[in-house]
């Protein structure tokens, strides 16, 4: 590192379980780019003074993880359409003393179901309210799927929907009654972040019907109690760790200049990580 370093990194709270450095650095070394991404732990109510420090210190942008994305929305002098559609911005950069805000979560996530062939198509169904389950939801709702969202609290998933202008809340209690009507299931929340058995979840996939596929945005495990569950019962699953890559993609060329590639290499580097910590 010299004067001449280009500086971006991740803010989350917490933040150290996030694979994100160790992609932008590979891709820094893959493309010769004189920069580093660094994690950067910063607790509630910090986001602004955080933002702003690190703009005045040179930094070209971060990425904005859980719980700040609907705050850094909130904090963006301009944002793209899409950040205004997902409601949430986990795509910051600074230029000229304003943040520039973008989310490319949905995008990711539409993108890594599709590599792993699940059809962008039918009833989709959406635990959790925030800013990743809005982008989620926005984006597969601009593709053509009939969007349920629910949420352990009732309020937040009312409000989601109010937001997106599409959409239907089902109780917390009631979606799992609900699921055979569904193609794809997407926990869109931290449950099972760090493998935690924090559902039964075995108990409530039981009526979900044969091809249904089951998404999980939590990549740490990769193999969470969720995609173990529907594994069990047959059904197709998709982990978060493809969708980390391809929504970095965007964020890596606003500060580094170039738009890397969501290959085997970049895969391969965080499954290997992963496994060596027991993450796999």
């Amino acid at each position: 590192m010299d004067g001449k370093t280009r500086l971006a990194g991740i803010i989350g709270w917490p933040v150290e379980h996030s694979r994100s450095p160790m992609l932008h650095n590979h891709w820094c070394r893959v493309h010769q780019i004189n920069g580093a991404y660094v994690p950067l732990p910063v607790e509630l109510g910090q986001l602004e003074t955080a933002l702003r420090g690190l703009a005045a210190a040179g930094f070209r942008g971060v990425n904005v993880t859980i719980p700040h994305k609907e705050e850094a929305f909130r904090l963006c002098d301009e944002l793209t359409e899409t950040a205004r559609r997902a409601g949430a911005a986990n795509i910051l950069r600074f230029a000229e003393g304003r943040i520039m805000g973008d989310c490319t979560d949905g995008t990711g996530f539409c993108d890594n179901l599709l590599a792993h062939g699940v059809a962008l198509e039918g009833r989709v169904l959406i635990l959790g309210a925030g800013g990743a389950a809005r982008a989620v939801a926005a984006a597969l709702q601009d593709r053509g799927c009939e969007v349920f969202i629910s949420n352990r609290t009732a309020a937040r998933a009312e409000a989601l929907v109010q937001a997106l202008g599409a959409g239907t809340v089902l109780g917390w209690a009631e979606w799992p009654d609900r699921l055979g009507e569904m193609s794809l299931l997407v926990n869109a929340t931290s449950l099972g972040m760090g493998g935690r058995e924090d559902m039964a979840w075995s108990s409530l996939l039981q009526k979900g019907q044969e091809g249904l596929s089951v998404a999980d945005i939590v990549y740490t495990p990769r193999q969470t109690p969720l995609l173990k569950a529907a594994q069990e019962r047959g059904f197709r699953t998709v982990d978060g760790l493809g969708m980390l890559i391809c929504q970095a993609r965007a964020g890596f060329q606003e500060w580094f200049g170039v738009l890397p590639e969501a290959d085997e290499a970049s895969f391969d580097l965080l499954a290997q990580d992963l496994a060596r910590h027991g993450l796999s």
